[in-house]
Protein backbone atom coordinates (compact mmCIF):
# COMPACT_ATOMS: atom_id res chain seq x y z
CA UNK A 1 0.00 0.00 0.00
CA UNK A 2 2.70 2.21 0.97
CA UNK A 3 4.38 1.97 -2.74
CA UNK A 4 0.98 2.58 -3.90
CA UNK A 5 0.71 5.95 -2.33
CA UNK A 6 4.16 6.97 -3.29
CA UNK A 7 3.30 5.83 -7.10
CA UNK A 8 0.08 8.20 -6.76
CA UNK A 9 2.31 10.96 -4.69
CA UNK A 10 4.69 11.19 -7.50
CA UNK A 11 2.34 11.43 -10.53
CA UNK A 12 -0.18 13.93 -8.79
CA UNK A 13 3.12 15.87 -7.99
CA UNK A 14 4.32 15.93 -11.56
CA UNK A 15 0.62 16.76 -13.07
CA UNK A 16 0.39 18.99 -10.63
CA UNK A 17 3.82 20.95 -10.07
CA UNK A 18 6.53 20.05 -13.16
CA UNK A 19 7.31 22.77 -15.26
CA UNK A 20 4.27 22.99 -18.39
CA UNK A 21 6.91 22.60 -21.46
CA UNK A 22 8.50 19.35 -20.07
CA UNK A 23 5.67 17.94 -18.24
CA UNK A 24 3.49 18.19 -21.77
CA UNK A 25 7.03 16.57 -23.53
CA UNK A 26 6.54 13.95 -21.20
CA UNK A 27 3.36 12.46 -21.53
CA UNK A 28 2.57 13.58 -25.29
CA UNK A 29 6.29 12.49 -26.26
CA UNK A 30 5.29 8.38 -25.75
CA UNK A 31 1.70 8.98 -26.78
CA UNK A 32 3.15 10.57 -30.21
CA UNK A 33 5.55 7.54 -30.42
CA UNK A 34 3.14 4.95 -29.78
CA UNK A 35 0.47 6.06 -32.41
CA UNK A 36 3.08 7.03 -35.09
CA UNK A 37 3.85 3.03 -34.69
CA UNK A 38 -0.18 2.27 -34.86
CA UNK A 39 -0.66 4.63 -37.67
CA UNK A 40 2.19 3.44 -39.53
CA UNK A 41 0.82 -0.74 -39.19
CA UNK A 42 -2.47 1.13 -41.19
CA UNK A 43 -0.24 2.62 -43.65
CA UNK A 44 1.82 -0.66 -43.77
CA UNK A 45 -1.00 -2.57 -43.89
CA UNK A 46 -2.67 -0.83 -46.59
CA UNK A 47 0.91 -0.95 -48.74
CA UNK A 48 0.73 -4.86 -48.26
CA UNK A 49 -2.55 -5.25 -49.30
CA UNK A 50 -2.38 -2.97 -52.35
CA UNK A 51 1.17 -4.68 -53.88
CA UNK A 52 -0.27 -8.25 -52.50
CA UNK A 53 -3.59 -8.13 -53.97
CA UNK A 54 -4.33 -4.94 -55.86
CA UNK A 55 -5.83 -1.33 -55.71
CA UNK A 56 -9.74 -2.87 -55.80
CA UNK A 57 -8.36 -4.84 -52.14
CA UNK A 58 -7.47 -1.28 -50.91
CA UNK A 59 -11.31 0.15 -51.62
CA UNK A 60 -12.56 -3.25 -50.15
CA UNK A 61 -10.89 -2.16 -46.71
CA UNK A 62 -12.78 1.24 -47.36
CA UNK A 63 -15.83 0.18 -47.65
CA UNK A 64 -15.55 -1.78 -43.83
CA UNK A 65 -14.56 1.82 -42.67
CA UNK A 66 -17.56 2.64 -41.55
CA UNK A 67 -18.45 0.10 -39.44
CA UNK A 68 -15.20 -0.32 -37.46
CA UNK A 69 -16.18 3.47 -37.03
CA UNK A 70 -18.99 3.05 -35.21
CA UNK A 71 -17.33 0.82 -33.10
CA UNK A 72 -14.51 2.78 -31.95
CA UNK A 73 -17.33 6.01 -31.40
CA UNK A 74 -18.90 3.70 -29.16
CA UNK A 75 -15.39 2.72 -27.45
CA UNK A 76 -13.62 6.40 -27.51
CA UNK A 77 -16.86 7.49 -25.93
CA UNK A 78 -16.60 5.06 -23.07
CA UNK A 79 -12.68 5.19 -22.81
CA UNK A 80 -12.45 9.36 -23.08
CA UNK A 81 -15.56 9.81 -20.99
CA UNK A 82 -13.66 7.88 -18.40
CA UNK A 83 -10.30 9.20 -18.73
CA UNK A 84 -11.90 12.46 -18.11
CA UNK A 85 -13.93 10.86 -15.01
CA UNK A 86 -10.77 9.41 -13.87
CA UNK A 87 -8.21 12.07 -14.60
CA UNK A 88 -10.47 14.53 -12.16
CA UNK A 89 -11.11 12.13 -9.88
CA UNK A 90 -7.37 11.47 -9.03
CA UNK A 91 -6.93 15.37 -8.94
CA UNK A 92 -9.80 15.31 -6.43
CA UNK A 93 -8.20 12.60 -4.69
CA UNK A 94 -11.51 10.38 -5.38
CA UNK A 95 -9.73 7.57 -5.78
CA UNK A 96 -12.69 5.06 -4.72
CA UNK A 97 -14.74 7.11 -8.06
CA UNK A 98 -11.57 6.47 -10.47
CA UNK A 99 -12.00 2.42 -9.60
CA UNK A 100 -15.70 2.44 -9.81
CA UNK A 101 -15.02 4.14 -13.47
CA UNK A 102 -12.69 1.11 -14.06
CA UNK A 103 -14.91 -1.51 -13.09
CA UNK A 104 -18.29 0.13 -15.38
CA UNK A 105 -15.92 0.25 -18.31
CA UNK A 106 -14.79 -3.43 -18.22
CA UNK A 107 -18.22 -4.37 -17.98
CA UNK A 108 -19.39 -2.24 -20.85
CA UNK A 109 -16.38 -3.09 -23.45
CA UNK A 110 -17.59 -6.63 -23.32
CA UNK A 111 -21.08 -5.58 -23.71
CA UNK A 112 -19.72 -3.55 -27.05
CA UNK A 113 -17.82 -7.06 -27.74
CA UNK A 114 -20.32 -9.32 -27.53
CA UNK A 115 -22.95 -6.90 -29.79
CA UNK A 116 -20.32 -6.49 -32.33
CA UNK A 117 -19.58 -10.17 -32.92
CA UNK A 118 -23.36 -10.68 -32.98
CA UNK A 119 -23.98 -8.43 -35.76
CA UNK A 120 -21.11 -9.54 -37.79
CA UNK A 121 -22.80 -12.93 -37.93
CA UNK A 122 -26.10 -11.85 -39.33
CA UNK A 123 -25.80 -9.00 -41.28
CA UNK A 124 -22.12 -8.16 -43.04
CA UNK A 125 -22.97 -9.19 -46.18
CA UNK A 126 -25.88 -6.79 -46.61
CA UNK A 127 -23.63 -4.22 -44.65
CA UNK A 128 -21.31 -3.92 -47.44
CA UNK A 129 -23.67 -4.18 -49.84
CA UNK A 130 -25.93 -0.85 -48.36
CA UNK A 131 -22.39 1.08 -47.96
CA UNK A 132 -21.20 1.39 -51.36
CA UNK A 133 -19.83 -1.80 -52.74
CA UNK A 134 -20.12 -2.90 -56.01
CA UNK A 135 -18.92 -6.87 -57.52
CA UNK A 136 -15.51 -5.48 -58.05
CA UNK A 137 -15.00 -4.90 -53.95
CA UNK A 138 -17.68 -6.64 -52.18
CA UNK A 139 -16.01 -10.01 -51.57
CA UNK A 140 -12.86 -8.31 -49.84
CA UNK A 141 -15.10 -5.53 -48.12
CA UNK A 142 -16.95 -8.50 -46.23
CA UNK A 143 -13.69 -11.07 -45.81
CA UNK A 144 -11.79 -8.29 -44.01
CA UNK A 145 -14.72 -6.94 -41.96
CA UNK A 146 -16.29 -10.28 -40.79
CA UNK A 147 -13.08 -11.27 -38.96
CA UNK A 148 -12.27 -8.06 -37.67
CA UNK A 149 -15.97 -7.61 -35.72
CA UNK A 150 -14.94 -10.72 -34.25
CA UNK A 151 -11.89 -9.48 -32.70
CA UNK A 152 -13.81 -6.12 -31.48
CA UNK A 153 -14.21 -6.92 -27.91
CA UNK A 154 -10.29 -6.87 -27.27
CA UNK A 155 -10.16 -3.88 -29.46
CA UNK A 156 -12.08 -1.94 -27.22
CA UNK A 157 -10.46 -3.24 -24.17
CA UNK A 158 -7.18 -2.15 -25.36
CA UNK A 159 -8.43 1.25 -26.50
CA UNK A 160 -10.44 1.94 -23.49
CA UNK A 161 -7.70 1.01 -20.80
CA UNK A 162 -4.93 3.12 -23.21
CA UNK A 163 -7.10 6.27 -22.31
CA UNK A 164 -7.19 5.40 -18.97
CA UNK A 165 -3.49 4.77 -18.11
CA UNK A 166 -2.69 8.10 -19.94
CA UNK A 167 -5.67 9.46 -17.40
CA UNK A 168 -2.95 8.38 -14.72
CA UNK A 169 -0.35 9.78 -16.31
CA UNK A 170 1.66 6.93 -17.33
CA UNK A 171 2.46 7.79 -20.90
CA UNK A 172 5.05 5.48 -20.98
CA UNK A 173 2.57 2.27 -20.68
CA UNK A 174 0.40 3.48 -22.97
CA UNK A 175 3.47 4.02 -25.45
CA UNK A 176 4.01 0.27 -24.79
CA UNK A 177 0.78 -0.70 -25.41
CA UNK A 178 0.46 0.79 -29.16
CA UNK A 179 4.38 -0.19 -30.12
CA UNK A 180 3.73 -3.69 -29.16
CA UNK A 181 0.11 -3.44 -31.58
CA UNK A 182 1.79 -1.65 -34.28
CA UNK A 183 5.38 -3.87 -34.56
CA UNK A 184 3.51 -7.44 -34.18
CA UNK A 185 0.27 -5.75 -37.10
CA UNK A 186 3.79 -5.21 -39.20
CA UNK A 187 5.14 -7.95 -38.43
CA UNK A 188 1.88 -10.54 -39.24
CA UNK A 189 0.92 -8.34 -42.50
CA UNK A 190 4.20 -9.48 -44.00
CA UNK A 191 3.83 -13.16 -43.38
CA UNK A 192 0.12 -13.73 -43.91
CA UNK A 193 -0.25 -11.00 -46.71
CA UNK A 194 2.35 -11.41 -48.93
CA UNK A 195 4.31 -14.90 -47.08
CA UNK A 196 0.91 -17.48 -46.82
CA UNK A 197 -1.22 -15.44 -49.31
CA UNK A 198 -4.01 -14.94 -47.38
CA UNK A 199 -4.85 -11.50 -48.74
CA UNK A 200 -7.69 -9.15 -46.80
CA UNK A 201 -8.41 -12.09 -45.06
CA UNK A 202 -4.49 -12.17 -43.49
CA UNK A 203 -4.72 -7.90 -42.60
CA UNK A 204 -7.94 -8.76 -40.47
CA UNK A 205 -6.10 -11.61 -38.53
CA UNK A 206 -2.68 -9.77 -38.61
CA UNK A 207 -4.96 -6.49 -36.84
CA UNK A 208 -6.99 -9.13 -34.19
CA UNK A 209 -3.80 -11.10 -32.80
CA UNK A 210 -1.91 -7.45 -32.35
CA UNK A 211 -5.13 -6.87 -29.91
CA UNK A 212 -5.32 -9.43 -28.31
CA UNK A 213 -1.41 -9.03 -27.48
CA UNK A 214 -2.25 -5.70 -26.18
CA UNK A 215 -5.01 -6.21 -24.64
CA UNK A 216 -2.35 -9.44 -22.71
CA UNK A 217 -0.11 -6.15 -21.74
CA UNK A 218 -2.59 -4.05 -20.10
CA UNK A 219 -3.99 -6.93 -18.28
CA UNK A 220 -0.80 -7.29 -16.89
CA UNK A 221 0.01 -3.75 -15.62
CA UNK A 222 -3.56 -3.80 -13.86
CA UNK A 223 -2.91 -6.66 -12.04
CA UNK A 224 0.73 -5.83 -11.36
CA UNK A 225 -0.08 -3.48 -8.81
CA UNK A 226 1.66 -0.64 -11.06
CA UNK A 227 -1.44 0.94 -11.75
CA UNK A 228 -2.89 3.75 -9.30
CA UNK A 229 -6.27 2.51 -9.71
CA UNK A 230 -7.25 -1.14 -9.33
CA UNK A 231 -9.77 -3.81 -10.30
CA UNK A 232 -12.47 -4.28 -7.90
CA UNK A 233 -15.26 -7.18 -8.80
CA UNK A 234 -18.00 -4.55 -6.74
CA UNK A 235 -17.39 -1.74 -9.28
CA UNK A 236 -17.92 -4.03 -12.16
CA UNK A 237 -21.98 -3.15 -11.67
CA UNK A 238 -22.91 -0.38 -13.62
CA UNK A 239 -23.41 2.40 -11.77
CA UNK A 240 -25.79 5.16 -13.60
CA UNK A 241 -24.31 8.47 -12.27
CA UNK A 242 -20.79 7.06 -13.96
CA UNK A 243 -22.35 5.67 -16.79
CA UNK A 244 -23.93 8.91 -17.24
CA UNK A 245 -21.30 11.22 -16.68
CA UNK A 246 -19.15 8.85 -18.79
CA UNK A 247 -21.60 8.80 -22.22
CA UNK A 248 -21.86 12.83 -21.98
CA UNK A 249 -18.26 13.96 -21.58
CA UNK A 250 -17.07 11.32 -24.36
CA UNK A 251 -19.75 11.94 -26.27
CA UNK A 252 -18.35 14.29 -28.78
CA UNK A 253 -16.21 11.11 -29.62
CA UNK A 254 -19.51 9.28 -30.15
CA UNK A 255 -20.83 12.60 -32.33
CA UNK A 256 -17.84 13.24 -34.45
CA UNK A 257 -17.03 9.20 -35.10
CA UNK A 258 -20.40 8.61 -35.84
CA UNK A 259 -21.38 11.25 -37.77
CA UNK A 260 -17.51 10.52 -39.48
CA UNK A 261 -19.28 6.56 -40.43
CA UNK A 262 -22.64 8.40 -41.70
CA UNK A 263 -20.19 10.76 -43.63
CA UNK A 264 -17.53 7.80 -45.42
CA UNK A 265 -20.85 5.98 -46.33
CA UNK A 266 -22.92 8.81 -48.13
CA UNK A 267 -18.85 9.79 -49.07
CA UNK A 268 -18.54 5.76 -50.74
CA UNK A 269 -21.91 5.87 -52.35
CA UNK A 270 -21.29 9.16 -53.59
CA UNK A 271 -17.57 8.15 -54.87
CA UNK A 272 -19.02 5.39 -56.17
CA UNK A 273 -21.55 6.85 -58.45
CA UNK A 274 -19.38 9.93 -59.83
CA UNK A 275 -15.99 7.85 -59.64
CA UNK A 276 -16.38 4.07 -59.26
CA UNK A 277 -14.35 2.00 -57.69
CA UNK A 278 -11.18 3.54 -58.03
CA UNK A 279 -12.39 6.52 -56.37
CA UNK A 280 -13.02 4.29 -53.36
CA UNK A 281 -9.72 3.18 -53.43
CA UNK A 282 -8.26 6.31 -54.06
CA UNK A 283 -9.75 7.88 -50.94
CA UNK A 284 -9.35 4.86 -49.00
CA UNK A 285 -5.41 5.42 -49.51
CA UNK A 286 -6.13 9.67 -48.79
CA UNK A 287 -7.64 8.50 -45.86
CA UNK A 288 -4.93 6.60 -44.41
CA UNK A 289 -1.99 9.28 -45.31
CA UNK A 290 -4.06 12.05 -43.84
CA UNK A 291 -4.84 9.89 -40.38
CA UNK A 292 -0.94 9.34 -39.85
CA UNK A 293 0.03 13.04 -40.09
CA UNK A 294 -2.89 13.44 -37.42
CA UNK A 295 -1.38 11.03 -35.23
CA UNK A 296 1.14 13.55 -33.63
CA UNK A 297 -1.59 15.88 -32.87
CA UNK A 298 -3.62 13.18 -31.35
CA UNK A 299 -0.42 12.64 -29.21
CA UNK A 300 0.17 16.08 -28.18
CA UNK A 301 -4.32 16.17 -26.90
CA UNK A 302 -3.37 12.67 -24.91
CA UNK A 303 -0.62 14.15 -23.10
CA UNK A 304 -2.27 17.58 -22.53
CA UNK A 305 -5.60 16.33 -21.15
CA UNK A 306 -4.77 14.75 -18.12
CA UNK A 307 -2.61 18.04 -17.63
CA UNK A 308 -5.92 20.01 -18.28
CA UNK A 309 -7.86 17.56 -16.31
CA UNK A 310 -5.84 17.32 -12.60
CA UNK A 311 -4.98 20.84 -12.70
CA UNK A 312 -8.78 21.86 -13.51
CA UNK A 313 -10.03 19.38 -10.73
CA UNK A 314 -7.19 21.01 -8.45
CA UNK A 315 -8.49 24.54 -9.19
CA UNK A 316 -4.90 25.60 -10.61
CA UNK A 317 -6.26 27.34 -13.89
CA UNK A 318 -3.06 29.10 -14.72
CA UNK A 319 -1.74 25.89 -15.46
CA UNK A 320 -4.45 25.04 -16.78
CA UNK A 321 -3.97 27.81 -19.25
CA UNK A 322 -0.08 27.42 -20.20
CA UNK A 323 -0.59 24.04 -21.61
CA UNK A 324 -3.67 24.98 -23.57
CA UNK A 325 -1.72 27.45 -25.19
CA UNK A 326 1.18 25.46 -25.56
CA UNK A 327 -0.25 22.86 -27.12
CA UNK A 328 -2.10 24.55 -30.01
CA UNK A 329 1.46 26.24 -31.11
CA UNK A 330 2.94 23.43 -31.53
CA UNK A 331 0.44 21.51 -33.06
CA UNK A 332 -0.19 24.58 -35.71
CA UNK A 333 3.56 24.11 -36.93
CA UNK A 334 3.13 20.34 -37.07
CA UNK A 335 -0.19 20.72 -39.12
CA UNK A 336 1.23 23.37 -41.20
CA UNK A 337 4.37 21.26 -41.91
CA UNK A 338 2.94 18.51 -42.71
CA UNK A 339 0.40 20.49 -45.17
CA UNK A 340 2.87 21.68 -47.11
CA UNK A 341 4.08 18.01 -47.63
CA UNK A 342 1.06 16.43 -48.73
CA UNK A 343 0.38 19.33 -50.91
CA UNK A 344 3.86 18.97 -52.57
CA UNK A 345 4.03 15.18 -53.00
CA UNK A 346 1.10 13.48 -53.53
CA UNK A 347 2.10 11.23 -56.73
CA UNK A 348 4.63 10.22 -55.31
CA UNK A 349 3.07 9.29 -51.50
CA UNK A 350 -0.16 7.40 -53.58
CA UNK A 351 2.02 5.87 -55.90
CA UNK A 352 4.06 3.85 -52.97
CA UNK A 353 0.77 1.80 -52.40
CA UNK A 354 0.47 -0.10 -55.62
CA UNK A 355 2.90 -2.17 -58.29
CA UNK A 356 1.66 -0.53 -60.80
CA UNK A 357 0.33 2.98 -60.30
CA UNK A 358 -1.98 3.85 -63.25
CA UNK A 359 -2.05 7.62 -64.08
CA UNK A 360 -5.81 7.68 -63.76
CA UNK A 361 -4.83 6.73 -60.24
CA UNK A 362 -2.36 9.26 -59.79
CA UNK A 363 -4.18 12.40 -61.49
CA UNK A 364 -7.42 11.19 -59.26
CA UNK A 365 -5.32 10.89 -56.17
CA UNK A 366 -3.49 14.19 -56.21
CA UNK A 367 -6.39 16.61 -57.27
CA UNK A 368 -8.46 15.03 -54.36
CA UNK A 369 -5.62 15.33 -52.24
CA UNK A 370 -4.67 18.98 -52.59
CA UNK A 371 -8.68 19.79 -52.52
CA UNK A 372 -9.44 18.15 -49.43
CA UNK A 373 -6.26 19.50 -46.94
CA UNK A 374 -6.83 23.34 -47.91
CA UNK A 375 -7.50 24.49 -44.45
CA UNK A 376 -5.17 21.65 -42.89
CA UNK A 377 -3.19 24.12 -41.36
CA UNK A 378 -5.64 25.38 -38.73
CA UNK A 379 -6.39 21.56 -37.64
CA UNK A 380 -4.55 21.48 -35.02
CA UNK A 381 -6.22 24.14 -33.50
CA UNK A 382 -9.03 22.22 -33.78
CA UNK A 383 -8.51 19.01 -32.37
CA UNK A 384 -7.16 20.67 -29.49
CA UNK A 385 -9.75 23.00 -28.73
CA UNK A 386 -12.56 19.36 -28.80
CA UNK A 387 -9.81 17.79 -26.29
CA UNK A 388 -9.72 20.72 -24.36
CA UNK A 389 -13.72 20.74 -23.37
CA UNK A 390 -13.48 16.78 -22.75
CA UNK A 391 -10.61 17.50 -20.74
CA UNK A 392 -12.84 19.98 -18.52
CA UNK A 393 -15.88 17.57 -18.70
CA UNK A 394 -18.01 20.13 -20.53
CA UNK A 395 -19.85 18.06 -22.98
CA UNK A 396 -21.75 20.40 -24.60
CA UNK A 397 -18.65 22.96 -26.43
CA UNK A 398 -17.28 20.01 -27.96
CA UNK A 399 -20.28 18.07 -29.42
CA UNK A 400 -21.29 21.22 -31.04
CA UNK A 401 -17.44 21.07 -32.63
CA UNK A 402 -18.28 17.44 -33.51
CA UNK A 403 -22.00 18.18 -35.17
CA UNK A 404 -20.73 21.63 -36.83
CA UNK A 405 -18.06 19.63 -38.74
CA UNK A 406 -19.43 16.11 -39.45
CA UNK A 407 -23.07 16.72 -39.32
CA UNK A 408 -24.44 19.89 -39.71
CA UNK A 409 -21.73 20.54 -42.74
CA UNK A 410 -20.12 17.94 -44.38
CA UNK A 411 -22.70 15.18 -45.17
CA UNK A 412 -24.88 18.16 -46.61
CA UNK A 413 -22.19 19.69 -48.63
CA UNK A 414 -21.14 16.29 -49.71
CA UNK A 415 -24.77 15.81 -50.82
CA UNK A 416 -24.93 19.07 -52.91
CA UNK A 417 -21.53 20.21 -54.35
CA UNK A 418 -21.10 17.30 -56.25
CA UNK A 419 -24.43 17.71 -58.49
CA UNK A 420 -22.99 20.92 -59.24
CA UNK A 421 -18.85 20.00 -59.68
CA UNK A 422 -19.31 16.25 -60.30
CA UNK A 423 -16.61 14.60 -58.11
CA UNK A 424 -14.68 17.40 -57.86
CA UNK A 425 -17.66 18.83 -55.45
CA UNK A 426 -17.13 15.78 -53.02
CA UNK A 427 -13.53 16.89 -52.29
CA UNK A 428 -14.05 20.25 -52.07
CA UNK A 429 -16.67 19.51 -48.95
CA UNK A 430 -14.01 18.47 -46.41
CA UNK A 431 -12.53 22.01 -46.86
CA UNK A 432 -15.51 24.16 -46.41
CA UNK A 433 -16.95 22.31 -43.42
CA UNK A 434 -13.43 22.78 -41.74
CA UNK A 435 -13.71 26.51 -42.74
CA UNK A 436 -16.96 26.91 -40.77
CA UNK A 437 -16.43 24.56 -38.35
CA UNK A 438 -13.19 26.91 -37.38
CA UNK A 439 -15.06 29.87 -36.97
CA UNK A 440 -17.07 27.95 -34.07
CA UNK A 441 -13.96 26.47 -32.68
CA UNK A 442 -12.46 30.25 -32.29
CA UNK A 443 -15.68 31.24 -31.01
CA UNK A 444 -16.17 28.92 -28.06
CA UNK A 445 -12.38 28.47 -27.13
CA UNK A 446 -12.14 32.30 -26.63
CA UNK A 447 -15.11 32.25 -24.53
CA UNK A 448 -13.82 29.35 -22.84
CA UNK A 449 -10.27 31.16 -22.31
CA UNK A 450 -12.19 34.22 -20.67
CA UNK A 451 -13.82 32.18 -18.21
CA UNK A 452 -10.27 30.17 -17.37
CA UNK A 453 -9.40 33.44 -16.87
CA UNK A 454 -12.03 35.11 -14.88
CA UNK A 455 -11.79 31.74 -12.65
CA UNK A 456 -8.27 32.34 -12.17
CA UNK A 457 -7.88 36.08 -10.84
CA UNK A 458 -11.09 34.78 -8.41
CA UNK A 459 -9.63 31.97 -7.27
CA UNK A 460 -9.56 31.55 -3.18
CA UNK A 461 -6.06 31.03 -2.58
CA UNK A 462 -6.04 30.14 0.78
CA UNK A 463 -8.33 27.28 0.43
CA UNK A 464 -6.42 25.89 -2.81
CA UNK A 465 -3.69 26.42 -0.46
CA UNK A 466 -5.31 23.60 2.01
CA UNK A 467 -5.24 20.77 -1.06
CA UNK A 468 -2.88 18.27 -0.18
CA UNK A 469 -1.97 15.95 -2.55
CA UNK A 470 -2.54 12.76 -0.39
CA UNK A 471 -5.37 10.15 -0.63
CA UNK A 472 -8.42 9.94 1.21
CA UNK A 473 -10.34 7.83 3.74
CA UNK A 474 -12.76 7.56 0.81
CA UNK A 475 -10.72 6.70 -1.78
CA UNK A 476 -9.06 4.05 0.01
Amino acid sequence: MQKKLSQREDRNWLLGHEKIGSLLLRLSAPAMVGMMVQSMYNLVDTYFVGRGVGVLAIGGIAISFPVQIIILALVQTIGIGSASIISRSLGENNVKRAEQTLGNVVTLIFIIGIAAAAFGMVFIDDVVVLFGADESIAGYAGDYLSIILFGTVFLSFAMSHNNIVRAEGNAKVAMITMIISGVLNIILDANFIMGFGWGVKGAAFATVLSQISTALYLLYYFFSGKSLVLYRIKYLRLKKSIVKEMLAVGSPAFVRMGAGSVGIIILNKSLAHYGGALSIAAFGIIHRLIMFTFMPMFGIVQGFQPIVGFNYGAQKFDRVQKVIKLAIIVTTIWSTVTFFVLLLFPQFLLGMFTANPQSQFLELGTGAIRKIILIYPFVGFMIIVTGLFQSLGKALPAVILALSRQVLLLIPAMLILPIYFDLNGIWYSFPLADSITLLVATFLFIREMKLLTHSYSNLDFEAVQKIVVEPTASGE
